[in-house]
């Protein structure tokens, strides 16, 4: 057989390519004559980088920046692809989750600035083109931080700086663009297609993961109402009403505003740097996994993506994950031909992610010898 092990990320676990690996390790020692390609993917959000630069030959450039609160200072970069002098910055690196602690998770705090700080690195160094992957996020600012470090102002009715984080967004009364803007479009790989506000908003449905209480998420979102009125009444553009607008808690949003912003499928965008389309059309199998497999892994992110590839070429594709939540009938109506977990159902993560590696590599040798 050929099998392409095309792997997101478990995140706070294991890296796509590490995931690939393991994969690879149990599928070959099941059956040595197969033919295995690993291709790491990533759809937006964690890993982005690493597997766009793996596919490209790119090269991480370290810069130390402001993590996703104010007085934080993280050990950051981007990736920088010499053939065509385009950069990417994954917010999730100067800007993510996994960066802080349970106890310190409060997006009325925490800030995008870093990673603005990043894409200002990128353009200095003379970048022809900028990618923001907005995945991971811990913030629910509107993107208005990684905007102040690109030179955007956003002044309270005393004519101060806002400050940082979503809980100052109710205080803009006036935006002040930049002397230099930025000079080229930013191409935002997204993976969600939630809107800015609302009850399936970047407040109502993240905020809470980030740490938000009931309270503050209602705050957050009149927070992002506003700046979507202030934007609209001053700069003249509509924000709010793109699908996906909300992603990264509205940092889409404000790479819409404030950068010049289109919104494009993550998952696309790393196929198409891969070349996955031509390693396919041959292959028996696709196997894909990602830490947590749910319904919404079908929508805009990796799985979907590899299934619609897939499917003019009758590639069968399958998933090996941390934890599934997703029904064998369910699966059947997306194409998908299984779905399995490496952990019993209930395994609490710390649990699970001890033996993360090892217990893929198992499932993967099981599995071949099933296919």
């Amino acid at each position: 057989m050929k099998i392409v092990v095309a792997m997101d990320s478990f995140k706070g676990t294991m890296s796509a390519s590490v995931a690939c690996e393991c994969v690879r390790r149990g599928l070959k020692a099941a059956a040595p004559a197969d033919t295995i390609l690993c291709i790491p993917m990533a759809d937006g959000g964690e890993g982005t980088a690493e597997a766009l630069m793996k596919a490209r030959n790119g090269e991480w450039m370290p810069l130390e920046v402001m993590g996703p609160l104010p007085d934080m200072r993280v050990e950051g970069g981007y990736a920088w692809f010499a053939d065509d002098q385009s950069a990417l910055v994954e917010m999730a690196i100067a800007s993510g989750l996994p960066l802080l602690r349970s106890d310190q998770r409060n997006p009325l705090l925490t800030t995008t600035y870093g990673t603005g700080e990043l894409m200002a690195a990128a353009c200095k160094r003379g970048a022809r083109q900028l990618r923001l992957a907005v995945g991971g996020s811990a913030t629910v600012d509107g993107g208005v931080g990684a905007a102040m470090a690109l030179g955007w102002q956003f002044l309270d009715g005393h004519g101060q700086s806002i400050g940082h984080g979503g809980g100052a967004l109710e205080r803009i009364v006036r935006i002040i663009p930049p002397a230099s803007p930025l000079g080229m479009a930013v191409e935002v790989l997204c993976d969600v297609d939630s809107p800015l506000t609302g009850p399936h908003g970047a407040a109502a449905v993240f905020g809470p993961q980030k740490g938000a209480t009931p309270e503050m998420v209602e705050q957050l979102d009149s927070g992002l109402m506003h700046l979507a009125a202030v934007v609209r009444e001053q700069l003249g553009i509509e924000m709010d009403r793109v699908p996906g607008a909300g992603a990264a808690g509205g940092l889409a949003a404000g790479a819409i505003a404030f950068m010049g912003g289109q919104l494009v499928p993550g998952i696309d965008t790393v196929m198409a740097a891969s070349g996955l389309a031509g390693q396919i059309r041959d292959a028996d199998w696709i196997i894909s996994g990602e830490g947590r497999f749910d319904h919404q892994s079908m929508r805009g992110k990796v799985i979907s993506g590899l299934l619609r590839m897939a499917r003019p070429h009758g590639v069968k594709v399958g998933v090996i994950a941390g934890s599934n939540q997703v029904s064998e009938s369910d699966c059947a109506a997306a194409g998908l031909a299984f779905a399995v977990s490496t952990s019993p159902e209930g395994t609490p993560f710390e649990v699970a992610k001890r033996t993360a590696e090892e217990d893929l590599e198992k499932t993967a040798h099981a599995l071949r010898q099933r296919l």
